[in-house]
């Protein structure tokens, strides 16, 4: 059978990084193959040279077994090569139709746009997908989940032969997953090969059928995914066998309240949410998209201010309007989307990282000590394990597991005591993970407050001391920590008319 896709002695280099060393990748009709590694091994480098975003320094693309250029993304999606980024790629302040049919809209006689027909091919794109949406809606209003789901059904509605998919469940919930998991299916039925990125273990195991392994730019090796134990994949991702078992987080939280919310509310988001985090604590949420767990963490943290409810920190009642209100009460939030809330792309990792606690580093006429940051952001680009050329890297030019660590690391610099963590390994590889999970755990150990949400049962159960459960908007119940999956979800689907019954 000839390969659908055929990469050979692919080579790139930026300003700084060897990418891409000589790596090879093939892809069969009717196949879904898994591209793993850790962030930084050059999967999404790959795949944007397979896409005509970025263009190879040596090497060749066979399609169909015959040679091809690919100057363009255009040129890819001629030959039905159609691309699922991490990030997403949206207009806004369109609609979630326009941005799905944009260049390529239907046309009355005279010339002007069929709104009606692509409204109407959008919802039956919506529809053979299983997904309710508004083709009218404005992307813009819409969370990050829902976004991701129009661009799945933006590259669908080219009838590609090849689909790579770039972390497309980074944000989805089970039940998502699970009908992303129908159309891939599907899909393959139909003779579609799917190039599926991913660091979820058990998600490979469900959807793939080969699993090629790269790290640090290079090939590692191909193997059969229903034959090969999760165990050896890990240790071709990271080169050194990783403990799967988690790290005892001492537990702390008798030693008092760091933090205390009272019937918190914002609109039909939050209804009158309270819940107390003690030091050294880590409070896990959960709940399907849409509880309001984010809302939760926007509102603490001023950048959605709620309406009514009280805040105390350390004891004391705090009035929170805006972000600096938090950050000057000791309150740290890291954002599930780290581009627009947590990052300065245009900037280096040094200013990054001193972001959020420059007045501590400027000298009385305001002048910032350079070389003392240049010193602090080193050592976190060291603790962290930052893959970057250096503290001077434009952040943008990270992959998006480093890109998160530095996030990381602006908190940390500016040392507050309550500490939120929205969604932080979402797009992070299994190696990235445990070291973020290890991070955490020394955060709580001495004596920070935390507060993680996570769409992952798993995690939050491996992390969290407590788990707060949500359901629109409402707080329905807090476990102990070694609670089971069957007991959250039990919470996270009692919708209010039910818990009236």
């Amino acid at each position: 059978m000839t390969d659908l896709v055929r990469m050979e002695g692919i080579d790139k280099r930026f300003p700084g990084v060897h990418a891409l060393k000589s790596v090879g990748f093939d892809l069969r009709p009717a196949e879904v193959h898994a591209l793993m590694g850790e962030n930084g091994a050059g999967k999404s480098t790959l795949m944007k040279i397979l896409s005509g975003v970025y263009h190879p320094d040596e090497g060749r693309i066979l399609i169909d077994g015959a040679k091809v250029a690919l100057p363009t993304p255009g040129a890819a999606q001629a030959l039905g090569i159609g691309i699922i980024h991490q990030e997403l790629a949206l207009m806004p302040d369109l609609t979630v139709a326009q941005n799905i049919w944009i260049g390529r809209e239907p046309r009355l006689s005279l010339g002007r746009i069929d709104e009606a027909r692509q409204n109407a091919d959008t919802a039956a794109l919506f529809a053979a997908m299983n997904i309710r949406m508004d083709p009218r809606a404005r992307v813009g209003g819409l969370s990050i989940a829902r976004q991701q789901m129009v661009e799945i059904a933006k590259a669908l509605s080219h009838r590609s032969r090849v689909l790579i998919m770039d972390e497309p469940t980074a944000a989805l919930n089970d039940a998502e997953i699970a009908e992303l998991f129908t159309i891939i299916r599907q899909l393959r039925s139909e003779g579609v090969g799917i190039i599926y990125i991913s660091h979820k273990m058990d998600e490979i195991r469900q959807i793939a059928d080969r699993v090629t392994v790269m790290r640090d730019g290079a090939y590692v090796g191909t193997v059969q995914a229903a034959d090969t134990p999760i165990s050896r994949i890990i240790q071709m991702m990271v080169g050194r066998e990783l403990a799967d078992a988690a790290a005892t987080i001492p537990d702390l939280a008798g030693s008092g309240t760091a933090l205390e919310v009272r019937d918190l509310t914002r609109g039909t988001e939050l209804r009158k949410i309270s819940f107390t985090l003690k030091r050294g604590e880590i409070l896990g949420f959960a709940g399907l998209m849409g509880a309001g767990r984010t809302e939760l963490a926007r509102a603490i943290f001023g950048a959605e201010p709620a309406d009514g409810g009280e805040i105390l920190v350390q004891g004391r009642a705090v009035t929170i309007r805006s972000p600096a209100d938090a950050v000057q009460a000791g309150i740290g939030y890291l954002s599930e989307d780290r581009k627009h809330f947590g990052l300065a792309l245009g900037m280096d990792v040094r200013a990054n990282i001193a972001m959020a606690s420059l007045p501590r580093y400027a000298d009385r006429i305001g002048r910032i000590r350079e070389p003392e940051l240049a010193r602090i952001a080193r050592d976190y680009i060291q603790t962290l394990a930052i893959r970057t050329p250096g503290d001077r890297q434009e952040v943008r030019l990270l992959s998006g597991g480093n890109q998160q660590k530095v996030v990381i690391a602006k908190w940390l610099l500016r040392d507050c005591d309550i500490l939120i963590f929205d969604e932080p390994t979402r797009g992070i590889d299994v190696g990235a993970k445990a070291e973020i999970y290890r991070l955490l755990g020394e955060l709580a150990a001495e004596g920070k407050a935390i507060i993680v949400i996570s769409s992952e049962l798993p995690e939050v159960l491996r992390l969290s001391h407590r788990i707060a459960v949500m359901c629109e908007g409402r707080l329905t119940g807090i476990l102990p920590g070694g609670a089971s999956q069957e007991q959250i979800m039990e919470l996270a689907t009692r919708r209010e008319t039910l818990a009236a019954e």
